[in-house]
């Protein structure tokens, strides 16, 4: 078995541990600031956490735009990934100065939301439309603050292209979601032939 502490560093050519913790689905997060200026970021870190009510997240290394924004105005949409949108996204992950529009960067078209402020990216097939939950500063296990938050969202509206509803189900593989694997530049996408089943021992 390879051993290593990460305070010591992991003596690899690239950090194992987001390829270990993965793939895992972006969190493409828009937002306003209280001016009403666009921002369009992707961020790794991102998953639910809770069903009823919905709450989703995502972390961001640094006090970036998005938490910025998002701690101001107490909203945002998170956009759904898709494999025909990868490049979209990644161009979305350029450092910009604060006020230029990734939308505008990326050929993205910016589409108004229902409960919320912050626009909706009109080519992606669901949105989640969020109100700020919490907004956590990340500390290590001896207390030091690092820098890094944890921004949570209640999700108060739902938009999903019909196309991925089958019989009132999502189809989860029919959307091609992009995932974030390990390294510097690796993403996955799924497909229905990689499905497989499981009952729960509860259920059977």
């Amino acid at each position: 078995m390879y051993f290593y502490q990460p305070s010591d560093g992991h003596g690899l050519p690239h950090d194992p541990l987001n390829a270990i913790v993965g793939p895992r689905p972006i969190g493409w997060i828009s937002s306003l600031d209280p001016e009403g200026n666009r921002n369009l970021a992707p961020y790794s870190f991102f998953n639910c956490f809770n069903y009823r009510p919905p709450i989703i997240g995502f972390a961001s290394s640094g006090w970036k735009d998005s938490v910025q924004n998002i701690v101001a105005t107490k909203e945002f949409v998170w956009n759904l990934t898709t494999f025909e949108l990868a490049k979209a996204m990644n161009e979305t992950s350029a450092s910009l100065p604060r006020h230029e529009d990734e939308f505008v960067r990326a050929g993205l078209t910016p589409l108004e939301s229902r409960l919320v402020r912050a626009p909706r990216v009109a080519e992606s097939p669901v949105h989640f439309e969020c109100r700020l939950s919490q907004c956590i500063e990340l500390t290590a296990a001896d207390g030091r603050k690092l820098g890094s938050w944890l921004v949570l969202g209640e999700v108060v509206a739902v938009h999903i292209d019909e196309s991925l509803l089958e019989n009132g189900i999502y189809q989860t593989a029919k959307a091609r979601p992009v995932l974030r694997a390990g390294g510097p530049t690796a993403y996955y996408t799924i497909d229905e032939s990689q499905r497989f089943d499981l009952v729960r021992p509860d259920a059977r």
